[in-house]
């Protein structure tokens, strides 16, 4: 098993156990998705004040493990989506795949969209 089946696996035993220890109701997966990226929301807050987000304020000194703590929450809820959802460890990894592939496409204007197609050719002169 790879690490993201292992991951996958993981997060669909905790979500079960979870239901179950806190006696959740059976939402189904449109109604999970809004309250887990709901969740994402709060956890993308509190990865911006781990990275002095508020520029009016004093920075602080990053503190890299409350980072990687905050980074690992956001998997959670993201992995919990797929699995609400029907999306595998492997139809995420490919999906990933094409994506990042279409993005580097993008990036070297090799596109018909012409937001990328500018940028590309701007960096080549």
């Amino acid at each position: 098993m790879d690490r993201l089946e292992h991951i996958f696996e993981l997060q669909e035993r905790f979500d079960r156990d979870l239901a179950r220890r806190r006696q959740l109701p059976d939402y189904n997966p449109a109604e999970w998705v809004q309250k887990e990226a709901l969740a994402m929301v709060a956890e993308l807050g509190e990865l911006l004040d781990e990275v002095n987000f508020k520029w009016w304020k004093n920075p602080h000194p990053l503190d890299h493990e409350a980072i990687k703590g905050e980074l690992v929450d956001i998997l959670h809820f993201l992995v919990s989506m797929c699995l609400k959802t029907g999306i595998t460890a492997e139809e995420f990894y490919q999906g990933y795949l094409a994506k990042n592939q279409e993005n580097f496409r993008r990036q070297q204007g090799l596109t018909d969209r012409p937001e990328y197609v500018a940028v590309a050719r701007d960096r080549e002169e």
